[in-house]
């Protein structure tokens, strides 16, 4: 009897699904890794739906239902990868736990459908059962752990975002990390951002405007580390003229002049801020170029077209075309520009200073917003005179104000010169109090600003005198997942100052550490092992490190983590090893030396050179235990 014409139509739909995910193309994306184990492991049910498709058994009702979930899972797996490898990297990275909790979700829904099918029951061969079963067992696994994300790219996306001149070299590991090391990579990239905006599968307002940004420093950083990179074939021919020809691709489709602020419109299409603000300041619904309705009149600045015609101007000898009114070249009677409206700043300047509790409440929420909004805000505010005004207000009764504040105070603080401002009005320590007793969401954006503040090294010996680094260490253990990872961060950047490193281990951090970087599903492993690694060149922080009873989690962790946390587990093992012998001894009990071997071959260059040092003293233990 052959297969019903229901649970055919499913194991036809099946076999046909899993083609199409067999032949996506390799993710290049920060999930990659999960991006990769679920396309493996879902091309591996291929010969089941290929055998049930051949097969001429019938199939009980369980088997048909199971067949029915499996179809909606692997489609839901599709859906999944789909968005993922031609979607925003900028996008990921920034929402990493999110996309990681769907690939969990994916996991469960295929190891619940598979857990539904009877294998023994199908008319298939005895090594298909045996491989289903082992790949049921894989999703089986894979379901009981969350992955954890590269705290390399995790420290670079931070210093990015908030760094208005970030270093070179961040920006270099980026581009790297994300595979953007090309213009045609940027390109890709800025289509996938828009994208995203015009079909509306996500929502990405809160981060646009960041993750423009983060793709103009990036295409900066692309276009300076390859200053003869061709732009286009145009580009080329233009040159042989002494009137280089624009090209068309920098001309306003409406005024057909060089572009000095492309932005991008719903339907994809790029065109002067200015042209395209008075088409659609005269009521016009519609893209003048492709007549298309459009689906909103959100314009999104085009950052990479930008640093080409940048690029292009400077090649040809042409004048950068420049914005006029803004802050940084303002006259003397201030910003005539809307990037900057000192009226508007001006008023809540003095909502501020003399408002009640709901004018202040409402004033700090907009400056917030302002400060958030670009870096010309951010140089007006400042120069308004609001940072003193805001650091009054961290001490405020009313909670919403104080959040306001601190908040404020992190967007301020995205500008480099603003640091100094902020540091030196005295609110370090108000921001600690903060910290200490503020609401969960001021305490995570005051665990933020120290961060920020802390990139200045001078600062990091003022916040932890301050007695910043107990209370990010009680932040650490009480805080939700986010303010988790704030605090994290902020430990971090502020041990690499010797003095915190003893602050950080008095207030008792190796503890919780210990507890995160056992907790895999927690997604804190990477941040707990880099602070791990970091205090363990402190005598103390060693100490208290072999206290907590590490050995057996760390060879652990360089048996089966990825790279970067396998670096950090090598780093402490060898700190601890070369301060005691008998930490020495326990590795080699535990059966660190296999791990070790495989690390000095295949690891990280660091990994490779701590699991080196720590052959060669285990060796050399050997030797001497000999010669005894």
């Amino acid at each position: 009897m052959s297969l019903g014409e229901e649970s055919k139509g499913v194991v036809e739909s099946l076999v046909e699904i899993v083609k199409e995910i067999s032949a996506f193309s390799e993710c290049r994306n920060p999930s990659k890794r999960q991006y990769c184990n679920l396309v493996r492991r879902v091309k591996l049910l291929s010969p089941l739906f290929e055998e049930l498709k051949d097969s001429e058994a019938s199939l009980g009702d369980g088997e048909v239902r199971g067949l029915v979930s499996l179809k909606a899972a692997v489609e839901s797996a599709k859906e999944l990868l789909q968005s993922v490898n031609g979607g925003s990297k900028l996008y990921q990275a920034l929402k990493w736990e999110e996309i990681a909790k769907k690939f969990h979700v994916v996991t469960e829904q295929l190891e619940k459908a598979l857990s539904e099918i009877s294998y023994d029951k199908l008319d298939i061969p005895e090594e298909v059962q045996e491989q289903i079963e082992l790949v049921h067992a894989q999703f089986r696994r894979a379901k009981g752990r969350m992955e954890t994300p590269d705290l390399q790219l995790f420290m670079d996306l931070s210093l990015a975002r908030i760094e208005e001149d970030t270093d070179p070299h961040v920006l270099k590991r980026l581009t790297e990390k994300l595979q953007l090391r090309t213009i045609n990579d940027l390109k890709k990239e800025s289509h996938a951002l828009h994208e995203m905006v015009i079909s509306g599968d996500e929502d990405p307002s809160e981060y646009l405007e960041e993750m423009s940004s983060l793709l103009k420093k990036l295409t900066d950083s692309v276009l300076t580390e390859n200053p003869d990179m061709d732009t286009s074939e145009i580009e080329k021919s233009s040159m042989k003229h002494r009137s280089p020809v624009i090209p068309d691709d920098f001309r306003c489709p409406i005024s057909l002049e060089l572009m000095k602020d492309p932005v991008i419109v719903s339907t994809g299409q790029t065109y002067e801020r200015s042209c395209i603000q008075k088409w659609l300041d005269a009521g016009h619904k519609t893209c003048p170029k492709t007549q298309q309705t459009l689906s909103h009149t959100v314009l999104t600045p085009n950052y990479v077209l930008k640093s080409l015609i940048a690029q292009w101007c400077e090649c040809n000898g042409v004048e950068l075309p420049k914005r006029q009114g803004s802050c940084r070249n303002r006259n003397s009677s201030g910003c005539a520009s809307s990037d900057c409206d000192r009226k508007t700043i001006n008023i809540l300047m003095e909502k501020l200073y003399n408002g009640n509790q709901e004018e202040q409440r409402a004033a700090a929420g907009e400056v917030r917003l302002l400060a958030k909004r670009n870096a010309e805000n951010r140089i007006c505010i400042a120069e308004a005179g609001a940072i003193p005004l805001l650091i009054e207000l961290l001490a405020s009764p009313d909670p919403r104000t104080q959040e306001h504040a601190v908040t404020a105070l992190l967007n301020l603080s995205i500008n480099e010169s603003n640091k100094g401002s902020i540091v030196n009005a005295g609110a370090i320590p108000d921001i600690v109090e903060v910290l200490k007793k503020g609401s969960m969401e001021a305490r995570e954006n005051a665990a933020a600003t120290l961060f920020s503040l802390s990139v200045i090294d001078e600062n990091k010996v003022a916040i932890g005198a301050a007695g910043a680094i107990p209370a990010l260490v009680d932040l650490l253990c009480q805080g939700s997942p986010r303010g988790k990872k704030d605090a994290a961060t902020a430990i971090f950047n502020l041990s690499i100052y010797q003095g915190n490193k003893v602050r950080a281990v008095r207030a008792g951090i190796v503890v919780p550490l210990m507890r995160l970087l056992m907790d895999v599903g927690g997604g804190m492993m990477d941040e707990a092992l880099a602070i791990l690694a970091i205090l363990a060149t402190h005598q103390e922080g060693r100490l208290a490190i072999g206290q907590a009873d590490p050995i057996l989690i760390l060879v652990e962790v360089m048996r089966t983590s990825s790279p970067r946390n396998r670096e950090n587990a090598t780093a402490v093992l060898c700190s601890l090893c070369l301060s005691d012998v008998q930490y020495l001894k326990a590795a080699k009990e535990l059966g660190a030396e296999e791990a070790l071997k495989e690390l000095a071959e295949g690891g990280t260059d660091r990994a490779k050179r701590k699991a080196g040092s720590l052959l060669e003293l285990m060796n050399r233990s050997v030797e001497m235990v000999v010669d005894q």
